[in-house]
């Protein structure tokens, strides 16, 4: 299944610089980035486009993927994010979500989770995958449960309790 990947209610796609504005938007909400090492930074619609460029889709060029546009099919909305990246900081790969809250807890981090899964098995020859969530994080938490990921261990990092899990591919 070749990038966009199609599910019920969500298209996830490589981003753009077209979507600055999405990326400030949920990025830049508090509510978004509570639990996140970038809470803060987003602030301007040049630091969207930074990112846009120097992370994702450098991240595309570099290694073969990064983050996704997670679109909204009902209003074709850019609503957050989903996919994997190389992480610099633990140099591995992880695999995150972001949404602006107005989409939470209908089930769209799953929706998404299990089509990047699905995915990245098909189309990448990692071993494993790392996801890390903020202790207090409890939704994101259960997701990660969710998809079978086994806790490895618990550190602190930038003023979080983080937990780290890691799932075997």
């Amino acid at each position: 299944m070749p990038l966009p990947i199609e599910t019920e209610r969500l298209i996830l796609r490589e981003f753009s610089l077209d979507d600055a504005q999405a990326v400030l938007e949920f990025s830049g909400n508090e509510q978004v980035t509570r639990y996140t090492g970038d809470a803060g930074q987003m602030t301007d619609i040049n630091k969207a486009k930074w990112v846009i460029e120097n992370v994702w889709l450098a991240g595309y060029r570099e290694h073969g993927f990064a983050r996704w546009a997670m679109v909204h099919k009902g209003d074709n909305r850019v609503i957050g994010f989903c996919g994997i990246k190389m992480e610099p900081r633990i140099n591995d790969v992880d695999i995150g979500y972001r949404m602006l809250p107005e989409y939470w807890g209908q089930g769209l981090a799953s929706e998404a989770m299990a089509a990047t899964l699905e995915y990245v098995k098909q189309h990448f020859e990692l071993p494993y995958l790392i996801a890390e969530v903020v202790k207090e994080n409890l939704a994101s938490k259960a997701i990660i449960e969710k998809f079978g990921f086994e806790f490895e261990k618990e550190y602190q990092d930038l003023g979080f309790t983080v937990l780290r899990y890691k799932l075997e591919l």
